[in-house]
């Protein structure tokens, strides 16, 4: 495939003006505060699962307006507190199976693996969305910020930060977070909505720069919103409004921990600018994996630069470049 985006000399400096509202901060602020005021009634059961060294749980927390969030947690054996890491995952998915985390809890980890709000895990989403809405989720309840579906999850995710933070057996100076994808757009949200992290590793993120990502995109769910305005192009401005509260773009000045990120120049997913659009306005420590030839996909080889950093930033051992 080839390039399809800027070219690289470009997107390094590609630096597109914020669409932030003038309410911006207070908005975030008070769905912070709001959620603050809910008991997060967290429930823990131990699985009988056949892995050495590592405790399995299923564990759920309330999250925005009453959902029920449900995670695995997995703990290492020994005598802790332990660094945590909590992973968000990609659109449309789910946790999948507690084998997925077995390497990073053996390593020395508690894991905490979210299921987001009404995808295809085990987290419900109770919420009403009016107006309609194309498939899938990111249309659902655009025509207003306090109604849309992100909201939710958003809170959904920073509301998981509470529940590891609380456990005995959790460092909670040391905490860090990651996932691909919608998990790499959630993974940056809640680094811009929370102070409590030490290290964000988001890979491929979705969630950022909206309006360049609808005109960018080939494939993928960025097209449902362009779906959403050639069926209601009367709601376009209205559209673009709301999305701009939930834009990683405007959320990213807010972030403090060191950022750890990847991106695929051939991704017509996830295009390379918008990802670059994020990480260029992010003023805490940070680093960009470029991988010049994938696409929207995993990278082998951001395994190891994800360890050394998990390492460097929870248990301050080993050494990084920046």
């Amino acid at each position: 495939m080839p390039l399809y985006d800027k070219p690289l000399e470009e997107l390094v400096v590609y630096n597109p003006p914020l669409t932030k509202e003038a309410d911006f901060d207070a908005f975030w602020e008070e769905t912070l505060a709001a959620s603050a005021q809910e008991p997060l009634d967290p429930q823990v059961e131990e699985v009988d699962y056949p892995a050495v060294g590592v405790h399995v749980y299923r564990v759920s927390y309330k999250g925005w307006q009453g959902a029920r969030i449900r995670a695995w947690y997995l703990v290492p054996e020994g005598e802790g507190p332990f660094p945590a890491l909590v992973q968000y995952h990609g659109y449309g998915g789910s946790k999948l199976g507690a084998h997925q985390y077995l390497g990073w809890a053996l390593q020395g980890y508690v894991v905490m693996a979210v299921d987001v709000r009404g995808q295809s895990g085990e987290s419900d989403d109770p919420a009403r969305y009016p107006g309609g809405h194309i498939r899938g989720w990111m249309t659902m309840g655009v025509m207003d910020p306090n109604e849309y579906y992100y909201r939710g999850v958003y809170v959904d995710c920073v509301r998981a930060l509470d529940f590891v933070s609380s456990r005995p057996e959790v460092n909670s100076a040391k905490i860090g977070i990651l996932g691909g994808s919608q998990g790499g757009g959630l993974t940056l949200a809640v680094a811009a909505l929370d102070t409590r992290l030490a290290v964000a590793m988001p890979e491929m993120p979705y969630l950022c720069h909206f309006k360049r990502a609808v005109e960018m995109a080939v494939q993928g769910p960025y097209l449902e919103i362009a779906d959403y305005i050639k069926r209601w192009p009367d709601r376009a401005e209205q559209v673009w409004r709301t999305l701009s509260y939930f834009d990683n773009m405007n959320l990213a000045p807010r972030i403090l921990c060191p950022v750890l990120m990847s991106v695929g120049l051939q991704d017509d997913v996830c295009p390379p600018s918008t990802v670059f659009a994020v990480y260029n306005k992010i003023t805490a420590p940070k680093k960009l994996q470029v991988y010049p030839f994938h696409r929207h996909e995993s990278v082998d080889a951001h395994w190891e630069e994800k360890l050394r950093w998990a390492h460097y930033f929870l248990k301050g051992i080993g050494r990084i470049e920046l």
